[in-house]
């Protein structure tokens, strides 16, 4: 069982609020909206089975501006629950060869995240023993048991020549040969536990993983997949493998992964990717207000209503034939979002407002709010660029009044030209930073103070020209 079902059960919709505050600065509706919503996941799988299944998702509606924080509060949400989640464009659809044909991806690509989180964890619990099996086998071919005969890798040079029998060899001298060679081989597995022969050269064999990759029609529309002849054919025909020459480290590494995935049951990875996409999994469809829009008989607005008509089954309740199996959408948590300047969430077909029965409005983002984000949150865009130029031997401070500047540079070049919110503190720190950026390596040692002052002077001239501050910031 993966994470996520104990993750839920722990967590409380305050716990899950207070940790979103780490990330995230203001926008305590949505924040609650979601908490919540992780929460009735948890409530619902401790109801009857009768009632369980007839529980759906609440799913949530954000609106607000660009930059506010919608996007970061669904990823941070589903890193926290560690469930699989997507962020797919709504306007991705409007496209040529799209249109009512491939939404279907969306789930296809959700079951494929969760089957990377169900291998990357069953993997971790077998690492050890395939580690372990991977250094019996660098063993056996740097130091091989004695009497061991090498097996013919062709059948065909079975059916020729036969399998060739091994040179008769007394029984004392064979038990003699045996207790050698075991003594060279637990000095030789010593010293490669500890890393003494890494820089080694080895000669191992691998499997070829060169196989054919083709696009077929599906029942789903056009999808590139992969087909791997050698299952198809089964034992029929010989494994491909071939020689390579290695270091002990990376031969190591190769065999370890080789014997991990001998270890590893597809079928389980699988079956626990549906499981986890159809109990935990969360999309995030962005965008949604450009293809909100009535059918009028012409123009765009036809294609945005077949969108939505499209996106309508797979957010209600549908079932997606997928190369992992068969997933029920019914469960899947959607958080979709918007800016709506043009248009308004009535502009939604009915059914799809319906199945977004949670809407929040969050709240465009002011001076104060800038000073938050730059200083507060555990991913601080100060601490990011502080630690940075600190790889270089450069220390780097920034007085209060320097980050408030900052700030009120940044709200002000949102306010003359498009509002594209806390994404715009990102251009304003690249502008100001930029001499100290080039110059670091040759500064190893040094210590600066970013003031106030600093800050006019590095940015005046393009505060000051509109028509700079368009194209620069």
């Amino acid at each position: 069982m993966i994470a996520s079902d104990n993750l839920v059960e722990q967590l409380r919709p305050s716990e899950i609020v207070a940790e979103l505050d780490k990330y995230i600065i203001g926008q305590d509706r949505a924040k609650r909206a979601v908490a919540i919503a992780l929460r009735n996941r948890y409530r619902r799988m401790h109801l009857p089975s009768n009632i369980r299944e007839e529980v759906m998702p609440k799913n949530i509606l954000m609106i607000g501006p660009t930059g506010v924080g919608k996007t970061e509060i669904a990823r941070r949400l589903a890193d926290l629950a560690h469930s699989p989640f997507i962020k797919v464009e709504a306007t991705k659809f409007t496209e040529v060869g799209y249109v009512g044909r491939d939404v279907d991806s969306i789930i296809r690509d959700l079951v494929s995240m969760a089957a990377r989180m169900v291998e990357n964890e069953m993997a971790e619990e077998v690492s050890e023993r395939a580690e372990e099996a991977a250094l019996e086998a660098l063993l056996d071919i740097m130091q091989p048991l004695p009497g061991r005969r090498e097996e013919p890798r062709n059948p065909f040079q079975i059916f020729l020549q036969g399998i060739p029998n091994p040179p008769p060899v007394s029984p004392q001298a064979a038990v003699k040969d045996k207790e050698s060679v075991e003594t060279l081989r637990n000095d030789l597995r010593r010293q490669l536990k500890e890393g003494r022969l890494d820089d080694e050269i080895v000669e191992i064999e691998v499997d070829d993983t060169r196989m054919p990759t083709v696009e077929v029609f599906s029942a789903t529309g056009l999808e590139e997949m992969g087909i791997n002849f050698q299952d198809m054919l089964g034992n029929i025909l010989p494994k491909r493998t071939k020689r390579k020459k290695v270091t002990v480290a990376e031969a190591k590494e190769i065999l370890a992964n080789s014997e991990l995935q001998r270890l590893l049951d597809v079928e389980d990875i699988s079956r626990e990717a549906v499981r986890l996409t159809e109990q935990h999994g969360i999309v995030f469809l962005d965008e949604l207000d450009k293809i909100a829009g009535r059918e009028s008989g012409h123009g765009p607005e036809v294609s945005r209503e077949g969108v939505q008509r499209d996106i309508l089954p797979i957010v209600e309740g549908s079932t997606v034939m997928t190369k992992y199996g068969p997933v029920r959408t019914h469960h899947i948590l959607f958080i979709a979002a918007g800016a709506f300047h043009v248009s308004k969430p009535s502009d939604l077909i009915p059914e799809l407002q319906g199945r977004l029965p949670i809407r929040v409005e969050l709240d465009p983002l002011v001076k104060e709010d800038f000073v938050r984000i730059l200083t507060e949150p555990k991913n601080a865009l100060i601490t990011q660029y502080v630690e940075l130029l600190r790889t270089e031997g450069l220390e780097v401070r920034f007085r209060h009044d320097a980050v408030e500047e900052i700030a009120e540079a940044a709200s002000l070049i949102n306010q003359r030209t498009e509002d594209i919110g806390a994404r715009r503190l990102h251009t304003v720190m690249e502008l100001l930073l930029e001499e100290l950026s080039f110059s670091a390596p040759d500064m190893r040692g040094d210590k600066k103070v970013i003031t106030k002052a600093y800050v006019r002077s590095r940015l005046h001239d393009t505060l000051e020209s509109e028509e700079l501050s368009r194209y620069i910031l």
